[in-house]
């Protein structure tokens, strides 16, 4: 660019001839480059300042288009115009200058020269520069002079440089095509895809929206910054700006802004449309302007269009806090409405102990105390299905008497799952945003943002489409602190047709409620669970320590169910007003029995095995394992909150729970605190079949098709019932399936004994069901239910089981060969072990249980389906093995049979006895 003229000019007349250089000087920022020769100039000081247009005296600019409905009809560029304020723009935007100007006598404008500089006669004339860069004609027309002059001579000498427009380009290259409106706003935001474009600040219409040029497309957009809203002009009837009303900090505001992009370069962020209008972010490096209009006071947080900013909205409601606090212009009467608590009651961290229908928990404190949370600013899923009443009237389904919202509102449940899923048991930070008043009859919430492992709960519900946001007043502070990010993720989740925003009809979960409807119990529900293996379940509602209310997934029903095996405390339970029934006080240890089941599985997935119902059918009775694999009623006799009920004698748990209650008598715990032990004289022990004089004396005979997988090294088997293998093949293809889609997570899973898992099976790497029996450092042994076989593996290789793979019984049961007894020899032994695999393993054969004893394995004999060869007492009268002496009465004859088969083995001195009787080592004389 081109230095000051050589020589000052020494008077300078404008086309009437009048003298501008001879003007009085004066010094002022010029706001606006308008044209190559027109700029707009404001005072150094005053908000907003005086300002006034100066055209420069002896040259003409080219026009630059006209806008359609500007005064006139749509106009094109001039060659050059373009260019020609450009160039001017950036040398005089923002900049303090020097100017002179006289008014002709027959003119409405103001004609002058400007200077960059200390003073006219070492400054740059700029009218000067724009002439020798060849941006502007001079105007020879008018009266001589030696300014005049001067500039006709750096004209000429532009020519001859073929500078500017007397450069050899086309004309048509310096013609910008404008559009002057955008048809389709969303595409033009959908096409930019949130990048940041390059633009110029053309107008700005309030201190909240502006009008730019999009570079270098040049598409004339009007933008409203995004977040805030300024004070405007108000309209007239006809929908012009009234400049008679003047709106409080309006002005000023446009000043404000106008003083720092007007014509300036930025970047702006199209996030969305509003009408023809643009929300954006304006991007400019001297800082964000949305931030200090909010910091000065001169703006406002608006929700509906901070919600479609990508990010940055906590920075603008941080400067929006910080004028209020110093009540500047807008806020200058802002009365704080925050809630006034002390420090624990704002802050805590807490351990979720129950979440209530989606839109608030229970959260328990180190101290033991318990505080209802409810979140901020979201509502949780609302029943908005209606129907056509008899009356003609639309309005809401009608409830039953049982009317269950967490079921029967379309996506309460899911709501409710998520968080259950996501919070119970888990620490959680709480922080107070504000305290809702009591109204209709509700009492006053504590609000709060509840953050786990720095999520945002509320915020991830809604990001679901599990719960909406409250839209506050605009100047209501009674909001989240996190307000924006939950309206954007409103947002994506409506734009995503997330949960309660999707476009299918919201279907509520169908239940079948078993606490009200007892009498499908026993006939439909009860079969399939006593067949179960163990059947999963969610504790509902926990009455008393022993008395639960459980929702089956897998059946989709309600049902109350009683803890097997043990005698509880009553807990106290509160009057009923329909029916009337009186309040009820506790049994001692009752409510302790209540808070030790509600601690450790309310609202806890849990798995159960139901064994009956109780005398009235209306409740089932079970056994229900905690979410660790913790039996809840050893549990409870272990703390002494129960103690043993009689009828747990004939299950197979008697054993824990009676070592449990020894061990609690003897800690003297609760209930037990006065006991004393009592000496009992002991009663012989009766066989359980001498006992009873009905048990049956004709040995039954029930063949059932089994297929032996695998032989033990004490020669018990496991074998699968033939008529099951389809089924099984079946689990097992969706069981490898489903951890082919979803493999587990190294390190997530914590095996126990007894655990019923899934493990990896080191011979195919296919995952099976398995059962751990023993944990020993990185190691565990496991049973594979669905086969028999055992194999110790890394607990890297375990996993937990998938919902859906636990309610089948084992495919594969394990069982003792009737009526033998192995040899001692270790080589007998395994000997007999191979010639009994070659027979059976891995074989169809017939099975038929002999004897099911209390405890171990069921006694079988096998026989081979072609011959019906009894294949355990062949194994006799080979000489494999011994034959085992029983005295039970209806396995009389086929105890004889086995003896005959030894005695024949003994004379032919067959395998093991060829040696002799290997009996007699255990005749008295060979003892010590």
């Amino acid at each position: 660019m081109s230095g000051p003229a050589a020589s000052a000019p020494a008077t300078a007349t404008n086309k009437d001839g009048d003298s501008a250089s001879s003007a009085p000087k004066r010094r002022g920022i010029v706001k606006q480059v308008l044209s190559g020769d027109t700029v707009v100039i404001r005072a150094l000081k005053g908000a907003p300042p005086p300002e006034k247009q100066i055209t420069f005296s002896y040259v003409l600019a080219p026009k630059l288009a006209r806008r359609p409905g500007a005064g006139g009809d749509e106009t094109k560029d001039e060659p050059w115009a373009w260019d020609s304020r450009e160039f001017l723009r950036k040398k005089l935007i923002g900049e303090e200058v020097l100017f002179s100007f006289e008014k002709p006598a027959n003119s409405n404008r103001e004609y002058g020269i400007v200077w960059v500089g200390k003073d006219a006669e070492t400054g740059e004339n700029v009218v000067e520069t724009m002439v020798r860069e060849g941006y502007v004609t001079v105007r020879r027309e008018g009266r001589p002079s030696s300014e005049l002059q001067r500039l006709i001579e750096l004209e000429d000498q532009a020519k001859s440089a073929n500078r500017g427009k007397w450069s050899h380009v086309p004309p048509v290259e310096k013609v910008r095509h404008i559009k002057w409106t955008q048809e389709n706003p969303a595409h033009v935001v959908e096409y930019y895809g949130g990048k940041p474009v390059k633009a110029i600040i053309e107008h700005v219409r309030d201190g909240s929206t502006v009008r730019a040029f999009l570079l270098p497309d040049f598409q004339y957009v009007t933008l409203m910054i995004a977040g805030i809203r300024c004070p405007g002009v108000k309209l007239d009837a006809d929908g012009k700006p009234d400049l008679s009303v003047k709106i409080p900090f309006a002005d000023e505001a446009r000043f404000y802004v106008e003083s720092r992009l007007l014509q300036r370069e930025v970047e702006i962020r199209l996030e969305s449309v509003n009408n023809s209008n643009f929300i954006g972010t304006i991007l400019f490096p001297k800082g964000n302007i949305a931030e200090s209009l909010l910091r000065e006071g001169l703006a406002k947080c608006v929700d509906w269009s901070m919600a479609v900013m990508k990010g940055g909205a906590e920075k603008l409601r941080a400067a929006e806090r910080t004028a209020k606090e110093k009540r500047l212009r807008l806020w200058h009467d802002y009365q704080s409405k925050a809630p006034t608590v002390n420090a624990k009651e704002k802050d805590f961290t807490g351990t979720v102990a129950e979440v209530f229908n989606g839109d608030a928990i229970s959260v328990r404190l180190s101290n033991g105390q318990v505080k209802k949370v409810f979140f901020s600013s979201i509502r949780p899923p609302r029943d908005t299905r209606s129907v056509v009443g008899a009356d003609g009237e639309v309005g809401l389904p009608p409830r039953g008497k049982n009317y269950r919202p967490l079921y029967e509102i379309p996506f309460m449940f899911e709501a409710r799952e998520f968080l259950r899923k996501k919070l119970i048991n888990k620490k959680v930070q709480c922080n107070l945003d504000y305290i809702s008043p009591a109204r209709d009859n509700f009492p006053e919430k504590y609000c709060y943002t509840v953050l786990i492992g720095g999520q945002n709960v509320a915020e991830a519900m809604v990001a679901k489409g599990l719960a909406n946001c409250v839209r506050h007043r605009q100047d209501d502070d009674q909001r989240s602190s996190v307000y924006d990010q939950l309206l954007a993720a409103e947002s994506q989740a409506i734009k995503g047709q997330k949960g309660m925003f999707g476009k299918k009809d919201n279907v509520p979960l169908r239940i079948n409620d078993l606490t009200v409807d007892h009498s499908r119990i026993k006939v439909q529900y009860l079969p399939s669970w006593q067949r179960a293996l163990r059947t999963e379940a969610i504790v509902e509602f926990v009455a008393s320590g022993s008395r639960l209310r459980l929702y089956i997934p897998k059946d989709s029903c309600l049902v109350t169910f009683l803890l097997a095996g043990i005698s509880c405390p009553r807990s106290s339970r509160p009057a009923l007003s329909s029916p009337h029934v009186p309040a009820q006080e506790g049994e001692p240890y009752g409510e302790e029995a209540l808070a030790f089941t509600r601690d450790r599985v309310l609202q806890r997935d849990v798995s159960v095995h139901i064994d009956t119902t109780d005398k009235a059918g209306s409740s089932v009775i079970g056994w229900l394992w905690t979410d660790n694999n913790v039996n809840l009623s050893v549990a409870l006799v272990e703390e002494g909150l129960a103690e043993v009920h009689f009828s747990a004698e004939k299950t197979e748990y008697y054993r824990q729970l009676k070592n449990a209650e020894d061990r609690a008598k003897a800690a003297k715990k609760n209930i037990w605190a006065n006991y004393v032990e009592q000496v009992v004289e002991e009663k012989p022990v009766v066989v359980e079949e001498e006992k009873d004089e009905k048990a049956p004396v004709e040995r039954k005979v029930n063949y059932e098709d089994v297929i032996v997988t695998e032989i033990t090294a004490d020669l018990t088997f496991f074998a699968q019932a033939v008529e099951n293998g389809a089924k099984l093949e079946a689990m097992m293809a969706k069981l490898h399936a489903d951890f082919q889609a979803n493999p587990p997570i190294v390190g997530a899973y914590t095996p126990k004994r007894g655990d019923i898992c899934a493990a990896q099976f080191s011979a195919d790497n296919q995952w099976y069901r398995a059962k751990v029996e023993r944990v020993q450092g990185n190691n565990a042994t496991v049973l594979y239910i669905d086969y028999g076989n055992k194999e110790t593996v890394p607990t890297s290789r375990l996993a937990s089981l998938p919902t859906g793979f636990t309610s089948d019984r084992p495919y594969a049961t394990e069982y003792a060969l009737a009526l033998i007894q192995l040899p001692s020899d270790d080589e007998d032994k395994e000997e007999a072990l191979r010639i009994f695999a070659e027979d059976v393993l891995n074989r169809n054969v017939k099975l038929n249980v002999e004897l099911k004893p209390a405890t171990g394995p069921a006694l079988a004999t096998v026989h081979d389906p072609a011959t019906n060869v009894d294949i355990g007492k062949q194994l006799v009268a080979d000489g494999y093995v011994l034959a085992e002496k029983r005295r039970e009465r209806k396995l009389k004859d086929l105890v004889e049979q086995y003896r005959a088969a030894q005695q024949a083995a003994l004379a032919a001195h067959l395998v093991i006895w060829k040696y002799g009787d290997i009996t007699r080592d255990d005749a008295p004389e060979f003892s010590r």
